[in-house]
């Protein structure tokens, strides 16, 4: 999956595959999460948000469960 590199004290790039509704979400460490069954409109407000830090805590941690995971 292609990411962009994103401005974020926590998260270093995001990226987005429409086909299989899959987030991804590399974090400053170089964890890289996988969020499934993610809504297309969610993943536009992801990134088009002005924190990505305060938008993956308020409306992705908590509320999806990350099924994959690499470093």
């Amino acid at each position: 999956m292609n990411r962009q590199y994103v401005d974020s004290s926590m998260i270093t790039s995001i990226g987005y595959d429409a086909l299989s509704c899959t987030l991804e979400v590399e974090f400053k460490d170089g964890t890289v999460w996988q969020y499934h069954e993610f809504p297309e409109y969610m993943w536009y407000e992801f990134e088009s948000a002005e924190s990505k830090g305060k938008y993956f805590n308020a409306n992705i941690r908590k509320q999806y469960t990350p099924l994959g995971h690499r470093v």
